[in-house]
């Protein structure tokens, strides 16, 4: 069971039309990304919960299987830059990330095969909760 995903309109705007201007292979996870959007609960910029990861925020999550954690910021492929500090939406982990709440998991499938679990730790930054909804 995956867990429930909220999307702000905007960012599911920009993501279906990016993601349509991709042809069907043209990263791995596309069509799992897309399975997302097609299930999320759209709401207005202003309706998002503070807690939910949405686009341009920064959220600290742990990959299960390595016990890892890390802090990244949710971006669009062409906001991606060299301080390693970001993460692309169309990376699998990225797409993971989209939509979820602080303390919900998901299982994610990994290029060339297997998943990764997910956990949100914190939303330690999101544009909505600080009044950004047009970024």
């Amino acid at each position: 069971m995956k867990p429930k995903i909220i999307i702000s309109e905007i960012d599911f705007e920009r993501l279906e039309g990016l993601l349509s201007s991709f042809s069907e292979n043209s990263f791995p996870g596309k069509a799992e990304l897309e399975a997302e959007l097609g299930r999320a609960e759209l709401v207005d910029s202003k309706d998002v919960p503070p807690t939910v990861v949405t686009m341009n925020s920064t959220v600290k999550f742990k990959v299960s299987s390595s016990n890892e954690e890390f802090c990244f910021t949710l971006v669009y492929p062409k906001d991606v830059d060299a301080s390693g500090k970001t993460i692309s939406v169309f990376a699998p982990v990225g797409s993971a990330l989209l939509g979820l709440s602080q303390g919900a998991e998901i299982e994610w499938p990994k290029p060339g095969g297997g998943t990764l679990k997910v956990k949100i730790e914190e939303v330690i930054y999101q544009p909505e909760r600080s009044g950004e909804y047009h970024r």
